[in-house]
């Protein structure tokens, strides 16, 4: 099997995993890009000795470290001045080390020793990390969650996530319909969306009738992730896959949270 048949299965979780650091689809993406195009220019390189996945989770973590990749969309300037401004735009969207720890172990399923690896530090280092992004998380600002789920159960399940983590919930959709009636009746801080709604419609389309009304981030649920994490059209920049675990909602919600700006602050 060639290196490219044994990384194709796991290019899906990558775009999630960078997406989720970046908290954007393109820029994440753009990542991911970056990383293939290394392995294909060095393929040499690419670490043999390992499991696949955790290889091309180890080239990632080294472009992502790189300071000398820039994404895109990164704004162009000159001169010194031009050249700090840049500089500090990168480091003010860089996710920290301790939520790179907390997503590789809660929402990627890596072990603390894998994890330890991919972002060369030691696995005590990655559970203290850990522990301190979920310190973090406790001190985050509260949001607002409106939720769109059809399974009565795994409604409840997410609904108790939610509050546990201190958010408040402004209601519970179950149809495209309801969604967006919901979202303009109580508006939400922070949408968390199933992808298969009760009337046969979609999650997707629910969110793009909210979106057209208002900005607001975004989390999809789903069973089925490698669908919505082709890198080829607009796709979700936070997901969840089912069936999912505490620890994976709550990293998902709190790096969604991490990058928008209109939530409320927590209480005191």
């Amino acid at each position: 099997m060639s290196l490219g048949q044994q990384l194709a299965p796991h290019l899906p979780f990558l775009r999630r995993y960078s997406r989720a650091l970046t908290g954007s689809q393109e820029q994440g993406d753009l990542y991911v890009r970056a990383t293939l195009e290394a392995i294909v220019a060095a393929p040499t390189e690419f670490p043999r000795d390992i499991d696949p996945r955790l290889g091309l989770y180890r080239m990632f973590q080294g472009i992502w470290n790189s300071a000398n990749y820039d994404v895109a969309d990164e704004p162009s300037a000159g001169g010194a001045e031009g050249q700090e401004a840049v500089a500090q735009a990168r480091l003010a969207r860089m996710t920290p080390l301790s939520r790179q720890a907390l997503l590789l172990t809660a929402m990627e399923g890596f072990t603390p020793e894998d994890a330890a690896f991919l972002i060369e530090v030691d696995t005590s280092e990655v559970e203290r990390l850990v522990a301190e992004a979920l310190a973090e998380i406790e001190k985050q600002t509260r949001a607002r969650v409106l939720i769109i789920e059809d399974e009565p159960i795994i409604a409840m399940d997410i609904e108790t996530i939610v509050r546990d983590l201190g958010h408040d919930v402004t209601g519970v959709a179950v149809t495209r319909d309801e969604a967006l009636a919901l979202a303009l009746e109580d508006r939400p801080g922070l949408v968390l969306a199933d992808i298969q709604l009760a009337d046969d419609s979609s999650g997707i389309d629910a969110v793009k009738d909210i979106l057209a009304e208002f900005e607001v981030p975004v989390i999809f649920i789903t069973a089925f992730p490698e669908r919505l994490l082709t890198g080829e059209r607009p796709e979700p920049t936070f997901l969840i896959t089912k069936p999912f675990q505490r620890s994976t909602v709550k990293a998902a919600i709190s790096q969604a949270l991490f990058f928008d700006e209109s939530t409320v602050p927590a209480e005191a």
